[in-house]
């Protein structure tokens, strides 16, 4: 595990730009669904909720990742299906159950709109979707949170972990946590399967990667999840089901380590994520 940078590389011009798109409900058909409807900021990212709604009141069904961190991930959305964030940021857009909007629809209403001004001054091209994607994934890039108390300690600052939250690290390694979430966004750069040593009861049911690839052995694969700002994020897993931190320790022993879960163990984790709760980004600050 690394610390998250400290200085924070995008554009200004492009990021306010995908900052203003990313509040404004103006790219989902109806105008009442934005990015941050699902990704509260300042915040933890995300909106607290097992599942999300859309357009509509559509529930949506799978868990909303907090966007804090997200450029740290090695692919986004839980099955991978986006390599990059500008192309994750399309999805939305586009999904029936979230803004429900068309992408012609969405370029159409942009060019008409205040935003072509602010568009043009940055891109040749003016308005388009390759250039909305690029603005929103410009925004996405300032969203890090460095110097948690966790950063601050690897940086060599021994004091900013008290007894107990050095000891929940020390058993984070040893038990085996660390071996899916490690780097420096703590996860988000491999795949896993959801229930290796004792099968996972699902509150909706999702395939993970076998829904972009078919192949069997994907069946119950997901992106490992980011532990950064893990303490703001609850409910947790990709469906929801856990609603404290403590419960989604107690169950990954079980489902991924396949050892007896502890309660000193849950405890002194617990303690240790703690830690990771990193700074609200600048850009949202403002």
């Amino acid at each position: 595990i690394t610390p998250i940078p400290t200085d924070v590389v995008y554009d200004a011009q492009k990021a306010a730009l995908g900052k203003a798109l990313f509040f404004d409900p103006i790219l989902s058909v109806d105008n009442t669904i934005s990015c941050a409807t699902c990704h509260n900021l300042p915040g933890s990212g995300a909106d607290g909720l097992s599942f999300s709604f859309g357009v509509n009141g559509a529930e949506g069904s799978i868990n909303a990742p907090s966007v804090l961190n997200s450029s740290l991930n090695f692919v986004q959305f839980w099955n991978g299906r986006a390599k990059s964030l500008a192309e994750q940021a399309l999805g939305p857009i586009v999904n029936p159950i979230e803004m429900a909007n068309r992408l012609d629809n969405v370029e159409k209403t942009l060019k008409s709109s205040a935003y072509k001004a602010r568009f043009e001054a940055i891109y040749p091209d003016g308005v388009t979707i390759a250039n909305l994607a690029d603005a929103l994934a410009e925004f996405e890039k300032a969203l890090l949170t460095p110097n948690s108390r966790f950063d601050r300690y690897l940086r060599g600052e021994e004091d900013a972990l008290n007894a107990q939250e050095i000891r929940g690290y020390e058993t984070f390694k040893s038990i085996g946590c660390i071996s899916c979430h490690n780097g420096v966004n703590i996860g988000g750069n491999m795949y896993q399967k959801f229930g290796i040593f004792k099968e996972y009861k699902q509150k909706k049911e999702s395939l993970g990667r076998y829904e972009i690839t078919k192949r069997e052995r994907d069946r119950y694969v997901f992106k490992v999840p980011s532990l950064r700002n893990v303490a703001l994020t609850p409910p947790y897993f990709h469906d929801g089901r856990v609603n404290t931190l403590a419960e989604a320790i107690f169950e990954m022993q079980e489902h991924q380590l396949g050892i007896v879960p502890k309660k000193e163990f849950t405890e002194d984790i617990e303690a240790f994520l703690n830690t990771l709760t990193g700074e609200t980004p600048a850009i949202v600050r403002d």
